[in-house]
């Protein structure tokens, strides 16, 4: 989700939106990272419960399967490519759905395409285990006419979209062929989707869980850097603040109303705004700015975008509101009228109602069973509780949730996006080894 280059564990070698403001679900931001370890990241003593044993992987068909992800392993990175290479923007994912959904009917999998545009495949189990959902968005945020062509640098893949999220896509492919392929049986279901939008809010995920109310008994989100195990929130809210004036031409413009000094006036305002040292984390950009449609005229409207982040919906419900009263104090100063749009929806604070606590979180078995998973991977990993992708939507229904990486990459969100190919197979056992850990193996 956010463009990086820090999000990976190791050094390099986008339909309307419902809410204006929403948690998301994990993805390391720079700042993030950068923050001191708390006391239960820096030293876990407490034991956590855990469904994965050492004795899973060496199980006939779960044995199998793994040792198919490794043989097929070029196959999948050839995947991997004609997926990122189909273009997907956030609301327009329906190519690359059908792309994938063609690919998995000739597996014989029960798979389709919602009304939301989610790709949705079942496993389906015997019946006598819980059900097990993965989300592996499949939108970008690059618009649809971005040369997408993907250039391999020794085992380095580069492309607009071929880590955030494309890689996730291939991995949640590989792991569905390779459970078919060594025809492993799960005591609870296996569900898939292939989301759509999750750029925009993760749009997808939740319109799949008000669809399926009470299906999922775990969510796993396919998002991220390889190691990471993210089983909370980060809370977001955007808007796009405007100043409306008469306008004028630059001949008889001077002492008259202005919306671009105004626009001026507020972009510093906001950035004198206090944010917490040693506190909860909080973070705001301003990214985008626009207006006016001549070179010698006052605009009539000049605007710009915020973005604001916190791990604390409290304090992301305080920095919304003194946003509000800055711009409105511009406004007022510079003689102009202002808008935000989109009007925010219901908070943070109200949204986060249904959560369930960090303790109850961390303490279930899918955050433990992820990292022991990495651990036998030879993978370094952490907990988080903190987070930006489609698992979000799950946490704030009170679902147990995590998300996992997808390998290691960065510059996501930027035309220099670049992905270490190697590192997806570790990731795509990693997604195979939750899956039979979490729904349980044989009937």
């Amino acid at each position: 989700m956010l463009p990086t280059r820090l999000l990976e564990l190791e050094p390099n070698p986008s339909r309307k939106r419902k809410s204006s403001m929403k948690p998301i679900g994990w993805y390391l931001t720079p700042l993030l990272l950068a923050l001191p370890a708390t006391p239960g990241e820096a030293q876990e003593t407490q034991t956590y419960p855990s469904n994965f044993t050492a004795e899973i992987p060496q199980s006939g068909s779960v044995r199998d399967a793994l040792a198919w992800l490794e043989s097929n392993f070029d196959s999948q990175v050839e995947e991997w490519i004609r997926i990122t290479e189909i273009p997907a923007k956030s609301g327009s994912e329906r190519e690359r759905a059908l792309f994938l959904q063609g690919e998995l009917e000739v597996e014989d999998v029960e798979v389709s395409i919602d009304p939301a545009g989610n790709l949705v495949a079942r496993l389906p189990g015997t019946g006598d285990g819980p059900t097990v959902v993965f989300g592996a968005h499949m939108d970008t945020v690059h618009p649809l006419d971005t040369d997408l062509k993907v250039v391999r640098d020794g085992d380095i893949l580069r492309a607009p979209g071929i880590f955030d999220n494309s890689a996730s896509v291939a991995n949640m492919m590989a792991t569905i062929r390779a459970l078919v392929r060594a025809g492993v049986q799960t005591r609870g279901d296996l569900i898939f989707v292939g989301t759509v939008e999750e750029e925009l809010g993760f749009n997808g995920m939740e319109d799949w869980l008000d669809a399926n109310p009470g299906v999922a008994d775990v969510v796993v989100a396919l998002d991220g850097g390889l190691g990471g195990v993210a089983y909370g929130a980060l809370w977001f809210g955007e808007r796009r603040y405007a100043f409306h004036a008469e306008g004028s031409h630059t001949l008889s413009s001077r002492g008259k109303p202005h919306p671009a000094q105004a626009l001026s006036a507020a972009i510093s305002s906001i950035y004198e705004i206090p944010l917490p040292e040693g506190g909860p984390f909080a973070v705001y950009n301003v990214g985008m700015l626009g207006g006016g449609l001549v070179t010698n005229a006052i605009p009539q409207e000049a605007w710009f975008t915020v973005d604001l982040r916190s791990v604390s919906p409290s304090l992301l419900d305080e920095l919304d509101v003194e946003l509000d009263r800055r711009v409105a104090e511009v406004a007022e100063e510079h003689r102009v009228e202002w808008s935000r749009d989109p009007v925010t929806s219901p908070s943070a604070v109200e949204a986060s109602g249904s959560m369930l606590s960090e303790e109850v979180r961390r303490s279930h078995p899918i955050v433990q069973t992820a990292l022991d998973v990495y651990e036998y991977l030879g993978v370094r990993a952490r907990a988080q509780d903190s987070g930006s992708t489609d698992a979000v939507a799950a946490v704030v229904r009170g679902i147990p949730a995590i998300a996992i990486g997808r390998g290691r990459g960065g510059e996501q969100h930027t035309l220099s996006e670049w992905a270490n190919a190697p590192s997806a197979l570790d990731a795509t056992k990693a997604v195979l080894l939750i899956a039979v850990s979490m729904a349980g193996v044989g009937g």
